[in-house]
């Protein structure tokens, strides 16, 4: 009985409970996951601020806090299927909180009822929180104070807006926010090195290709087509000069005369081996060289002098770019596609790329711990953070976060440096810029006509039946300046046609905003905070690529587009 195996353990509750999103983000981002603290600053009909944190509290958000000091009305009633009759008169953070913590015991919720005003006037107000959701509206001088405590605290910030069948969110990132798990499509993230081969990976081509002419139908039709192509390189170096296949008509030549080793006296006409090495030859002949982001990463300041106080990813990333400055290659990351082989050698193979990649890891995992100590730094960074950077090398991403757009009350809007982007997609076929406009305008609106009083919830144009028309021609004329404002700093020059084409939309969809009289259909306010919690998954992981930094959603042709602005 001694001599028995321990029993197999099965998965836990939460693993099974969670297993389709540890399948996704793994157990690393569900633990950053359930670390978070998320306020949600809600206001208007706050349909789509709940409908976001509804996704991000199934899933296991660890904390979250909402601020709302509306009173339930039956207007909340109509739009919000947290609300019930019940709920009347009662404080709207209180109710939606919780029966927002019954979808899930495992999260902890907490409400403030205290208008957002004197709320943020308290000091270190937002200190416990490590995510905040704003939704529309609310004062720009709010706003311009949250974004100031977002850049201060390195927290992100979303800001979410729906009104009728329109939609849009903005992402404010720290300055840097660099991304090592991007999750990159499986067609790109083999590399074989079959253009720059190590020893090892030679001398297993060279004994598994021996006699590959004579050899035994059943052998010729179970060599693994990494050394299929290794052998065949060999033979194209020698007839060209030693230089490997150059361009796409060598590479097509090469492919030839792979294809024409293939036996064709098979019981199937054909070896499935061989061709897969036929298909492999324009995706595997590659040099193994980074991609210039990743290269760009490697000279920006934070990377080039690694401090004291330099996150984990800074560190690893100098100690990469030490290696790659070495060997002119990112270390080998280990993994090797499925393929027609005998067992035995597909894992000889394997243990190849996995000994290369261990090697290339103890290199740089030692010029880690070499910062570590020439910088003395208090913090010790993971040797599996160290070996899923090496993995992830060639895909890493480092977004530059950038304040979005807050419409002061006073003055004109400025667009920057990215105006002529943007008024270059004013013409765009479908163009969604136009919806981007029409909202800015919508903000506008609401900083002009709430600027002398903060203490009272903005009223949005169209709030009120009497004034309507009025309203109307406010947004309209505010967004038509703000195109033409666009256009004007972008010294950009449209077709006068076009142009009177685009403004007659960007007016109609004013028309359109007042309308809906700031209301928030539950269709679409449902959809934008899947949109939303998407987003705020990507971040609070720190894996695959939030959305940089504004998108816009038309739930009339059912279109999203995203804009930096």
């Amino acid at each position: 009985m001694a001599d028995l195996p321990p029993p197999v353990q099965g998965p836990t509750a939460k693993e099974k409970k969670y297993d389709r999103q540890l399948r996704l983000w793994g157990a690393a981002g569900q633990i950053a996951l359930e670390n978070s603290h998320i306020v949600l600053i809600n206001s208007g009909p706050g349909v789509v601020g709940l409908e976001t944190l509804k996704n991000l509290v199934l899933p296991g958000a660890g904390n979250f806090t909402i601020q709302d000091s509306a009173i339930v009305d039956e207007a909340d009633l109509g739009v919000n299927f947290f609300l019930e009759e019940e709920h009347l008169g009662g404080f709207r953070a209180e109710h939606t909180c919780n029966l927002l913590k019954e979808l899930n015991p495992d999260v902890q919720g907490h409400f403030i009822s205290e208008p957002v005003e004197s709320w943020l006037a308290q000091p270190d107000a937002l200190k416990p929180y490590t995510l905040i959701i704003v939704t529309a509206p609310i004062h720009p001088g709010l706003l311009t104070k949250l974004a100031a405590h977002a850049d201060q605290a390195l927290v992100p910030l979303f800001y979410i807006h729906s009104v009728g069948f329109y939609s849009h969110f903005s992402i404010h990132l720290p300055p840097a926010f660099p991304i090592v798990d991007t999750h990159p499509s499986p067609e790109t993230t083999t590399d074989l090195r079959l253009l720059k081969p190590w020893p090892e990976l030679l001398a297993y081509a060279e004994d598994k290709t021996k006699g590959i002419e004579t050899m035994a139908a059943d052998d010729h039709g179970h060599i693994p087509y990494v050394a299929i192509l290794l052998h065949y390189l060999e033979v194209w170096k020698k007839e060209h000069n030693g230089e490997v296949p150059q361009n796409y008509k060598d590479k097509t030549a090469f492919r030839d005369l792979v294809a024409a080793a293939t036996r064709t006296d098979t019981p199937e006409g054909g070896e499935e081996n061989f061709e897969e090495a036929v298909s492999a030859v324009l995706k595997s002949l590659n040099p193994p060289e980074p991609s210039s982001a990743v290269k760009e990463i490697f000279k920006v300041p934070e990377c080039v002098i690694i401090r004291e106080n330099s996150p984990p990813f800074w560190v690893i990333a100098h100690a990469i770019g030490l290696f790659y400055t070495k060997y002119g290659v990112l270390p080998v990351p280990g993994a090797v596609p499925d393929m027609k082989a005998r067992s035995a050698d597909y894992i000889q193979l394997q243990n190849v790329y996995k000994s290369k990649a261990r090697k290339d890891l103890a290199e740089v995992l030692e010029s880690v711990r070499f910062l570590e100590r020439n910088a003395n730094m208090s913090t010790h960074i993971e040797e599996k953070d160290v070996e899923a950077f090496c993995k992830n090398a060639a895909h890493i991403k480092l977004v530059r976060g950038r304040p979005f757009h807050i419409v002061p009350a006073e003055g004109d809007l400025k667009f920057g440096a990215n105006a002529k982007s943007l008024a270059q997609k004013l013409t765009f076929p479908d163009s969604l810029l136009p919806i981007y406009i029409a909202f800015l305008a919508w903000d506008k609106f609401i900083a002009t006509h709430t600027a002398s009083n903060l203490t009272n919830t903005p009223k949005p144009p169209g709030f009120s039946d009497a004034d309507v028309d009025s309203d109307t021609e406010k947004v309209t004329s505010t967004a038509l300046k703000l195109v033409d404002s666009l256009v004007k700093e972008a010294s950009y020059t449209i077709d006068e046609e076009e142009y009177d084409g685009v403004r007659a939309q960007i007016a109609e969809l004013a028309q359109e905003f007042v309308r809906a009289g700031g209301g928030e259909l539950h269709n679409i306010a449902a959809l934008t905070g899947g949109m939303v919690s998407q987003e705020v998954i990507k971040v609070i992981t720190e894996q695959y690529v939030p959305v940089d930094n504004t998108c816009v959603f038309d739930g009339v042709r059912s279109k999203s587009s995203v804009f930096r602005v």
